[in-house]
């Protein structure tokens, strides 16, 4: 479950810490197993105009959640890795793995705003150079003591941190792309594509991922990199939701054509249902998420 801020401008009842709280201590009572927030530092005017959303930063609201929840793990969607100096990430993501007993996923992709970018003076042509050492430095640090790194905009010559996060978080990575799923065999512990309409993967530069049939033949490409990596299909989570029985909080919501939806896709080896709830008002989410878990959830667990 994604927190709801979906839209521009974003509903005031959203921001406050009742919200957050119960927010997500409503999400663990009703049985649902994680909770995210995206990331967005600095997006510009235009995309918001155009159909984008507002956002709180994901590390400090993960904090909060896991402050106020017991259970409930803490999954960003997603973290642009790039946006930020590996070593900071790395130490955002230990402290708050340690701090939340090891309740930590880091789902992680490229992104592809280049406006944020610019705003942010990433080079948004070296994202995915710099989204792959983000990610052998992050465990680096997180692993050996008096690690030593060369590399762009990294200098680390002996540097020991403290606390080290045991086990490694989960590495789930996001995107549609060839290149993200050869990433997830060779290095990653879950794949988190996005649904992505042919009209919108024009604008986010993706590969459309509209229906059943687009999941399937992608997921057949990420199992045969992953053979070829010598690795278990078992250790590798999927994470994707279903449009099935339309969106809880909806007049016209089908419960069962929708966990209809979530069998199919776990048949396709999907391990993590990701759902959402309407941004219209914090009653609406709240009662939206009482009514998931009444409908999808308990029956699923019976």
């Amino acid at each position: 479950m994604t927190y709801p801020l979906v839209v521009h401008p974003y509903h005031p009842d959203l921001l406050t810490r009742d919200a957050l709280k119960r927010f997500c201590q409503t999400a663990e009572r009703v049985g649902f197993d994680g909770v995210g927030f995206t990331d967005h530092p600095a997006p510009t005017q235009k995309w918001l105009a155009g159909g984008g959303h507002d956002a709180l930063d994901p590390f400090v609201t993960l904090a909060f959640c896991a402050g106020v929840t017991e259970r409930l793990r803490l999954i960003p969607n997603i973290v642009v890795l790039p946006y930020r100096h590996p070593l900071i990430v790395a130490k955002m993501v230990a402290t708050l793995d340690v701090l939340s007993e090891g309740r930590f996923t880091l789902a992680v992709a490229t992104g592809y705003l280049r406006g944020e970018y610019k705003a942010l003076g990433v080079d948004f042509e070296q994202r995915n150079a710099l989204f792959d050492q983000a990610v052998e430095v992050m465990r680096g640090i997180w692993s050996e003591d008096s690690f030593s790194y060369d590399g762009d905009g990294v200098a680390a010559n002996g540097l020991t941190a403290n606390p080290k996060p045991s086990p490694l978080p989960p590495l789930w990575i996001g995107g549609n792309s060839k290149l993200s799923r050869r990433r997830v065999a060779r290095y990653g512990d879950g794949w988190t594509p996005f649904p992505a309409p042919r009209a919108l993967s024009q604008t986010t530069k993706t590969p459309p991922l509209e229906t059943v049939e687009d999941l399937s033949a992608m997921l057949d490409e990420l199992w045969g990199f992953v053979d070829e990596a010598g690795r278990d299909r078992a250790d590798i989570d999927v994470s994707f939701g279903t449009s099935a029985g339309g969106s809880a909080g909806s007049t016209h919501f089908d419960p069962d054509a929708h966990r209809a939806g979530l069998d199919q896709l776990a048949s396709l080896g999907v391990t993590w249902a990701h759902t959402g709830v309407p941004g219209d008002s914090l009653a609406h989410a709240l009662e939206s998420l009482e009514q998931y878990g009444e409908t999808v959830i308990a029956p699923s667990r019976r």
